[in-house]
C-alpha cells in the first residue's frame, strides 16, 4: 500500500512536470506503475472555498442537480424554505424574456440538519430535473456548437455529454444558488445588516442609471429583467424580445453591491478578496469580464484623484470616496463593496452558423430549443450567491485565524 501511494505521488508530480511523458491507461493500478506507463487521474474543478466549501454535481438533462456544503457552522437555523426563496429567483420559465423550460426547482435537504438546525456535518441538497428533454439534443451528438464547451470538453476528456452541455450547462448553477442561500444565512446571522444586491446595469447597448447608495431589492425585483431603472428596464425587455424573434441573443453587464461587510476579510497575497471574487464570478457560465471599484476607468485618473482619503466618523475609520470598491490590499475596509461582471450573448442561437462535425468536416448548424436569449435576468441570483460564498468563506477563515486577544 505504501509503495502504491508513493507511486501515486510520483505519478502526479511527474505528470505535472513532464506532461508530454504521461498517458492515461484505464484499469491500470498503482501497483503496476512504472515510469513508462503513468496513471494520471484528472478531476473537474467542482469544489469552491477553503473553510466554507461547496461542491456542485449533476447535469442539465440527468436525474437532478445539487450541492454538498462542508464547513457550515452548527446550530444555524436552516429549513428548505430558506433555500427555496433563492432558487425561485433563479428558476427558468419566470417570464417571456427567459428560457421557457418549466422546472419547479424544488429542493430537498438530504443531510446535515436536524430539527431545523445545522449539525456542522456536510449538508447535501438535491433538486430533481423534472422537465429534461435529452432527445431534443440528438443533433448535437455529431457537431460542435460555436462558442460552447462542446469541442473543448471533448479535447480535454475525450468524451462529452451532448445533452444540453452536461456540466457546462447553466443548470449546474442551481447548486451554487442553494449553497449561496446557506452562506447568506450565516453572514446575516453574524452581521444582520449584511446584504448583497446584484442588478442588471446594461443589456446590449442600453445602459441604466442606478444609485448604488440607495438601490433596494424591491426595485430590482419589480423588473422582469431585474433592472431597478424602470424606464430603461422597459427598453431592455423590448430588446430581448426583438433578438429572440431574430433567433439571436444579447449580453450585458451586472453590477453588485455588498453592504455591511466587516473590515479584515481577505488573505494576502494570492487569496485577496477581490481575486477570489473575480474567480467566483468568472467561474459562472457566460462571464467574460470582472472589475471592482473604479476598475478600468481608474486607469484614466491620477493618483491624487484616485486615492480614497481617510476620515473619522465617530470612532470609525471611513473613506471619503470609494474608488477601491471596498477592498484595499486585498482586504475589506468596511466600505461598500462594488463590482461589475460582464456576460456574453448566449451562445445558443437559432440562426444558422458555420461549425465542424466530430468527424472533422465543415458543416452548418442552427440550434432550436428552450434557451435564454439573454442570461442576465437569471444571472442576478447567481452573482449574489457566489458573492455570499466568497465572503462567508473569508469570514470563517478570519475567525479561525484571529483568535488571540487584541490590546
Amino acid at each position: 500500500m505504501q509503495s502504491a501511494r508513493k507511486a501515486q505521488v510520483f505519478a502526479h508530480r511527474h505528470a505535472f512536470l513532464y506532461p508530454e511523458n504521461f498517458c492515461l491507461k484505464i484499469g491500470e493500478s498503482y501497483s503496476s506503475f512504472n515510469e513508462e506507463s503513468l496513471l494520471y487521474t484528472p478531476w473537474m474543478g467542482s469544489w469552491f472555498g477553503e473553510a466554507f466549501r461547496v461542491s456542485t454535481w449533476g447535469e442539465s438533462h440527468g436525474g437532478g442537480v445539487g450541492v454538498v456544503i462542508d464547513g457550515c457552522p452548527p446550530r444555524l437555523p436552516l429549513v428548505e424554505e430558506d433555500i427555496q426563496v433563492e432558487l425561485d429567483r433563479r428558476r427558468p420559465g419566470q417570464s417571456d424574456v427567459v428560457t421557457p423550460r418549466k422546472e419547479g426547482d424544488r429542493c430537498s435537504i438530504l443531510s446535515g440538519t436536524f430539527q431545523g438546525k445545522t449539525l456542522g456535518t456536510p449538508i447535501s441538497i438535491l433538486v430533481p430535473n423534472t422537465d429534461a428533454r435529452p432527445e431534443a439534443y440528438c443533433g448535437m451528438e455529431t457537431v460542435y456548437r460555436p462558442s460552447h464547451a462542446d469541442y473543448t470538453y471533448q479535447a480535454k476528456y475525450g468524451i462529452r455529454n451532448w445533452q444540453g452541455g452536461g456540466r457546462a450547462s447553466a443548470r449546474e448553477t442551481v447548486g451554487r444558488v442553494a449553497a449561496g442561500a446557506v452562506a447568506k444565512k450565516v453572514l446575516q446571522t453574524l452581521y444582520p445588516r449584511w446584504e448583497a444586491l446584484a442588478y442588471v446595469a446594461s443589456i446590449h447597448n442600453i445602459h441604466a442609471k442606478v444609485d448604488v447608495r440607495s438601490v433596494q431589492r424591491e426595485s430590482i425585483e419589480r423588473s422582469i429583467v431585474r433592472c431597478p431603472d424602470m424606464t430603461i428596464s422597459s427598453a431592455m425587455e423590448m430588446r430581448i424580445r426583438e433578438v429572440r424573434l431574430e433567433g439571436d441573443s444579447v449580453g450585458g453587464i451586472l453590477e453588485c453591491i455588498v453592504r455591511g461587510t466587516p473590515q479584515g476579510l481577505g488573505e494576502p497575497v494570492f487569496d485577496k478578496l477581490e481575486a477570489d471574487l473575480a474567480k467566483a464570478m468568472l467561474s459562472l457560465p457566460a462571464t467574460k469580464g470582472f472589475e471592482i471599484g473604479s476598475g478600468f476607468a481608474g486607469t484614466r485618473l491620477k493618483g491624487s484623484r484616485h486615492n480614497d482619503p481617510f476620515q473619522m466618523e465617530g470612532a470609525t475609520i471611513r473613506t471619503l470616496t470609494n474608488h477601491s470598491g471596498g477592498v484595499q490590499g486585498g482586504i475589506s475596509n468596511g466600505e461598500l463593496i462594488f463590482f461589475r461582471v460582464a456576460f456574453k450573448p448566449t451562445a445558443t442561437i437559432a440562426r444558422e452558423q458555420n461549425t465542424v462535425s466530430v468527424s472533422g468536416e465543415n458543416t452548418r448548424i442552427a440550434v432550436h430549443g428552450r434557451h435564454d436569449p439573454c442570461v442576465l435576468p437569471r444571472a442576478v441570483p447567481l452573482v449574489e450567491a457566489m458573492t455570499a460564498l466568497v465572503l462567508c468563506d473569508h469570514l470563517m477563515r478570519q475567525k479561525a485565524q484571529d483568535i488571540l486577544h487584541r490590546c
